[in-house]
């Protein structure tokens, strides 16, 4: 990140407003319950309109912008992850971003502070920035030292809260005062930075929509590629609101969609899309679509992108049983669902960034008898796990990418009850897998992001199993034959 041009400090109008209560919710981070604590809220809003090269800005900015104008207290501490915050996004625009870090170094011991994932809404164009005082030595603490280590002659601040000392008793966090240099617990997923293309979404309830609020949930920028025909109804659903619950991310703000694109991975150019389909009213006024324009579409409008998710699947004749399949239904299969990955990949790998990584979603029908699970969508499956070792060789030589596939188990998607027995296939990994519970969206959503991170930056060519442990049984348990037997049972 450079410095950011002259032009846009000169419309960059700042109305800061300080405020100090306390609150017995506790405060969270990344799901993980810190303490009741009291709170700092330090709002900046701004007016874009005379600036509209502020768009085009990373959030990262708006953080520094908000920091700089604050002179931190030289009493409070900054925790190891407001230090990792502030070495990356500060200490590259000013001088200014030093100063936090050397205090910081020198803070007063018992005191620690922890910040708050900022919470960006593009549509208000509203940043905030938040502290939270968690412990101190003292137990009180004052708004006259609060401002007598600020120095605000600049900026006017609005109080709305007296200056009675507060009692903070509630200790639970160990004062990190002489420890800054530790890194922080836990393993965080972290995607900022990251752009993902997700080909397969047309709805808020399948495996793709929630591999797409956990890259998102991690910091990732989603972008979509819708199948043709389904474009408008999901478009549409978006705008309205409809999928607004559904689109709720772990810290309480909306996932953002940066671009819908429709695609029909069913075709990689032009040239091969037959004249009944471009004839086809529901290909109506939807252009560029095939698998190349839509990589090339990525590319003109977005550059590059790091993670690439395979979410596709259609069998036109899954209910039937294999020996009545067609041959044109057995190759409709396993061009949809499994050389559509190998096209994706052939178009998008070249504006994938070095040390990307790809996964598609497979199922155990691929190595398992599942009746029922037919029309060529078993083979299908188990082309694409073959492919996937395959493409981990071949991407990984040539464009340095990781590709792995993730087994999941069944979910009550609208693409699943097409089949026509989700349910029974759902009760059937209830009562037989070892982890007695229904699958969700995000646990599969979860291990994508885990997959896609520098987490797993070792793992390639994986078929990485998400079904409770289904995959690992041999029989059915839940069969009259083993009744005698003291299997424990999920009581209802």
């Amino acid at each position: 990140m450079g410095r950011v041009p002259p032009t846009i400090h000169q419309h960059f109008q700042l109305h800061p407003v300080l405020t100090l209560s306390p609150t017995p919710q506790p405060i969270f981070y990344r799901n993980v319950e810190i303490l009741p604590a009291f709170f700092f809220d330090l709002t900046f809003v701004f007016d874009i309109t005379k600036a509209p090269q502020l768009n085009a800005l990373p959030p990262s900015f708006f953080i520094f912008k908000a920091l700089a104008k604050l002179s931190l207290p030289p009493f409070l501490h900054i925790s190891a992850l407001a230090q990792s915050v502030l070495n990356r996004l500060l200490l590259v625009f000013s001088p200014v971003g030093a100063n936090l870090s050397k205090m910081a170094a020198t803070a007063a011991p018992g005191l620690q502070m922890a910040t708050a994932r900022p919470c960006i809404s593009s549509s208000r164009r509203l940043f905030r920035v938040g502290a939270a005082i968690l412990s101190t030595d003292s137990k009180v603490a004052s708004w006259a030292k609060l401002t007598s280590s600020f120095h605000t002659s600049s900026i006017p601040f609005q109080r709305s809260f007296s200056s009675t000392p507060v009692r903070c008793d509630n200790f639970v966090t160990k004062s990190m005062a002489e420890s800054t240099d530790k890194p922080v617990a836990g393993l965080p997923i972290n995607l900022k930075g990251k752009r993902a293309f997700i080909a397969g979404i047309a709805d808020d309830n399948g495996y793709g929509w929630a591999i797409a609020k956990s890259l998102a949930a991690a910091g990732a920028e989603i972008l979509v590629g819708t199948w043709v025909p389904a474009l408008n109804i999901f478009e549409t659903s978006l705008r309205r609101g409809k999928f607004d619950e559904s689109r709720v991310l772990p810290d309480g703000s909306l996932m953002e969609i940066s671009k819908i694109y429709p695609l029909d991975a069913v075709y990689d150019s032009p040239e091969d899309v037959p004249e009944d389909v471009k004839t086809n009213k529901r290909y109506a006024g939807s252009a560029n679509w095939t698998v190349k324009e839509v990589a090339e579409s990525v590319k003109q409008d977005f550059g590059s992108i790091d993670i690439l998710v395979h979410s596709l699947a259609n069998g036109p004749e899954v209910t039937k049983p294999l020996l009545e399949t067609s041959r044109q239904g057995y190759l409709a299969a396993l061009s949809a669902s499994s050389y559509s990955y190998v096209s994706l990949l052939k178009h998008f790998a070249p504006i994938m960034n070095t040390g990307g990584s790809s996964i598609s979603l497979t199922y155990i029908a691929s190595e398992r008898i599942i009746p029922g699970y037919g029309g060529g969508m078993s083979s299908a499956k188990a082309a694409l796990e073959s492919d996937t070792q395959v493409l981990a060789f071949e991407a990984g030589r040539k464009h340095k990418i990781r590709v792995n596939t993730i087994s999941a188990g069944p979910l009550r998607s609208r693409a699943a009850k097409a089949i026509g027995f989700i349910d029974m296939m759902i009760d059937y990994s209830l009562a037989n897998a070892p982890l007695q519970k229904e699958l969700s969206g995000e646990e599969v959503g979860n291990t994508a992001a885990f997959l896609v991170s520098p987490l797993a930056s070792a793992i390639t060519g994986a078929v990485v199993y998400v079904d409770n442990g289904l995959n690992a049984m041999g029989v059915g348990v839940d069969s009259p034959i083993f009744e005698s037997l003291d299997i424990p049972k999920e009581k209802k």
